[in-house]
């Protein structure tokens, strides 16, 4: 099985407390960790520096349309950043998130 870690960047921590937890609810990750970050980036013609909040959502590779269309629901930003990345785990930790995911 092929699994994915998701890098979503938000605007605070309620907003990601928000979304890591509409995700772990709907079952469409296992779970989700919550950082704050540092950005710096170009927006509308100017280089925006700002704190925000990332949050790294577990699941399977078979969930990215799922977690896309889930966040982009609830997302305050007009361009949400929302990347997968392929990952391998140890085979304990992929059992578990095998059973928690789409139950």
């Amino acid at each position: 099985m092929s699994f994915i870690i998701c890098y979503i960047t938000v605007s605070d921590e309620k907003e990601a407390l928000k979304i890591v937890n509409h995700l772990v609810e709907k079952r469409i990750v296992a779970c989700g960790n919550i950082f704050p970050i540092k950005s710096a980036f170009w927006w509308k013609g100017e280089i925006k520096n700002t704190d925000e909040f990332v949050t790294i959502v577990k699941t399977k590779e078979e969930n990215w349309e799922k977690v896309k269309e889930e966040v982009k629901k609830i997302h305050s930003y007009d361009v949400p950043c929302i990347m997968k990345i392929k990952v391998e785990a140890n085979e304990d930790y992929e059992k578990w998130l095998n059973g928690e995911v789409g139950k």
